[in-house]
């Protein structure tokens, strides 16, 4: 039915869409800036290997263990409030780490980043599941998630600029800046629909008549709720596959300049321009096919849960690409296989992300959504090691590549056998007195 209904000319649902996106894109800015800035940074404070290795890794052990609590605190107190807090606080630990005058200082102030920036995919999944109908919820999702990949190709030579001109002090300063005035137009544009008073009346019966997640808490209380979810398949369903595609989307973020450099022999500079062309390619793939493509296909009227499963199925498959990756060692073709590759994750991201609003009872998409990016970011912390344990074993990326193949077979399994029907999980009756 809701592929049916004529969107109203009115377009306040995108212009928060586009805000989420950007929020993201500052996000992962400031993800990638100690990367950046760690070879200056490690020299000037005379830091071992070891001692950055924990650096990098400070950001993931809050980030992910603080999606479960950044869920609850969503479906408690709404997206509004959590998201202006975690905005202002992820700007402070930005400015913190500019200002840091040593190693504990910048370890805290990454912390701190991990836990202020929890809710903010969250909080994006539940608004777009507030903000946009279900035949409009891949393009939706995909304005943010694309802006995830986006960031590696414009935040680094954004933040390379500042480092290698003015210190990696302002590597950090240039993206705390980015991120209060992400804070500014946070506080000034984001409502929830019931709220905001530029959406109209018709685009607002639009997004209800299209199956839109109604406003509010669950009916029987978050504790009941988050049992709930967690006795469900679907949720565990989800979570297996979205943690199977982040173990190898975060295997490429964090080693894939490491394999140019280490396997194919190439210089720095060469190895970040190289870097860049899998990711651009992963940003197209995200927003037109995982995006446009899929909703196009629902507004045709296709069945709209084969539509999705096809799209996650056929891109974490195209994943599997990876696979060439290992047994090559020509430039040439392993940038093929890289790009196939990542660009196959990419277009089954916001489809496999926009599950979290499809799924979700009411009330409880932001806990459902804690629950699958808290597994999903541990890949952050597992796929780095893992994978730098087989190097450092083997020498060769070869089984790294193996085991990430291996993991996103399971993941297949999962949402096209395991997951069911892509629909909402029916809502927990409230409890009688």
């Amino acid at each position: 039915m809701s592929s049916t209904i004529s969107s109203p000319l009115p377009g306040r649902r995108w212009r928060i869409g586009a805000l989420l996106g950007a929020g993201v894109l500052v996000n992962y800015i400031d993800r990638i800036s100690l990367s950046v800035a760690g070879p200056q940074l490690q020299r000037d404070l005379g830091l071992s290997p070891e001692e950055m290795g924990f650096l990098f890794s400070a950001f993931f052990w809050s980030y992910a263990l603080c999606q479960l609590p950044g869920g609850l605190l969503l479906d408690r107190f709404g997206i509004k409030t959590v998201g202006r807090w975690g905005t202002f606080l992820w700007t402070v630990a930005s400015a913190i780490t500019a200002l840091a005058s040593g190693y504990a200082g910048i370890f805290v102030a990454r912390l701190l980043l991990g836990i202020a920036e929890a809710p903010g995919m969250i909080g994006n999944q539940k608004a777009t599941g507030l903000w946009f109908p279900r035949n409009e919820r891949s393009r939706s999702t995909a304005i943010f998630d694309s802006a995830a990949k986006f960031a590696n190709v414009i935040g680094v030579p954004i933040v390379a600029f500042f480092v290698v001109r003015y210190g990696w002090r302002w590597g950090f300063g240039i993206s705390a800046l980015l991120s209060f005035a992400y804070f500014v137009a946070y506080w000034l544009m984001y409502r929830d629909p019931s709220q905001d008073k530029n959406l109209s009346k018709q685009e607002h019966d639009y997004i209800l008549a299209g199956g839109a997640v109604p406003e509010g808490l669950p009916a029987a209380g978050q504790v009941k709720a988050l049992a709930y979810v967690l006795s469900n398949r679907k949720v565990w369903a989800h979570m297996v596959g979205y943690s199977a595609y982040g173990y190898s989307f975060y295997l490429f973020l964090t080693w894939l300049p490491g394999y140019l450099v280490e396997t194919l022999h190439m210089s720095i500079l060469k190895s970040a321009a190289f870097a860049t062309i899998p990711w651009i390619f992963a940003s197209l793939a995200d927003l037109l096919i995982g995006g446009f493509f899929v909703d196009y296909l629902i507004k045709r009227g296709f069945d709209e849960n084969k539509v999705r499963k096809a799209v996650i199925a056929g891109g974490m498959s195209a994943g599997l690409a990876v696979f060439g990756a290992a047994y090559t060692v020509d430039p040439f073709w392993a940038l093929v296989w890289i790009t196939i590759s990542l660009s196959g994750l990419s277009a089954a991201a916001p489809v496999a992300s926009s599950i979290v609003s499809l799924i979700s009872p009411r009330g409880a998409t932001a806990t459902v959504g804690g629950i699958v990016n808290l597994t999903n970011n541990l890949m952050g912390v597992a796929a780095p090691v893992i994978t730098g344990f087989i190097v450092g074993l083997t020498h060769s990326f070869a089984g790294a590549f193996l085991v990430a193949g291996v993991v996103l077979l399971i993941g297949i399994f999962s949402y096209v056998v395991v997951l069911g029907r892509i629909e909402p999980i029916p809502d927990l009756p409230e409890t009688s007195p």
